[in-house]
């Protein structure tokens, strides 16, 4: 089923799920540009990631965290990858399940020669939480190119969100000169979904994909 976009914005041709994969040495070896998406394990992940394929359950959502335990793969139009992580912090599982995953991530981020941009997410009703922010540092301390996504933009009042909004990038500017890309989404309204495609898109073409 191919899914229109707005006027101008990219098409989505096709969407297919590749597989879960518990380590690198399973992941596709083609060499195609891949966005991988990450965040604390309540987040709204799946949810953006069915928003932004234009699929209603290529994600599983679910109120419990924890459900995305692999590197999950999306090949959007045949071009290029878009890869659900799983979430960090916060889920009822095992210390030793939680250590494999941050594990898996980790080394992820730090080896994937083929990730050409990661996807921070960040929930727009909080401050900047620990975690979320010792992340980010790693992605700085591996030199991982990354952009930060709002989530759930649509549960804060339109006259609290940039408030909200200017508290977490003032905290993140006691560690950084400046801030990455940044995006405002809602996967109940559909805001933000054209400009991180684009923005996804426009890198592809940039490494030559």
């Amino acid at each position: 089923m191919k899914h229109q976009d707005q006027k101008d914005g990219l098409l989505i041709k096709s969407v297919e799920f590749v597989g879960g994969y518990p380590a690198l040495t399973h992941c596709p070896r083609d060499g195609k540009a891949e966005f991988a998406f990450i965040g604390r394990s309540n987040v709204g992940k799946s949810s953006l990631v069915n928003t932004l394929l234009g699929r209603r359950s290529m994600a599983r959502v679910s109120k419990q965290p924890g459900k995305t335990q692999e590197l999950n793969y999306y090949l959007v139009n045949k071009a290029w990858y878009l890869v659900d992580l799983p979430g960090y912090g916060y889920a009822k599982v095992s210390r030793t399940r939680r250590e494999k995953w941050q594990r898996l991530i980790h080394n992820y981020m730090r080896y994937r020669e083929t990730l050409a941009c990661a996807f921070v997410l960040l929930d727009a009703n909080l401050p900047l939480q620990k975690n979320d922010r010792a992340f980010i540092a790693k992605l700085g301390e591996w030199q991982v190119p990354f952009a930060l996504v709002y989530t759930k933009a649509d549960r804060v009042s339109r006259q609290k969100l940039p408030a909200n909004l200017r508290a977490i990038e003032k905290d993140l500017l006691e560690d950084w000169n400046e801030l990455p890309p940044t995006f405002v989404s809602s996967s109940k309204e559909g805001q933000g979904r054209q400009e991180l495609l684009d923005f996804m898109q426009k890198i592809n073409t940039q490494i030559g994909g």
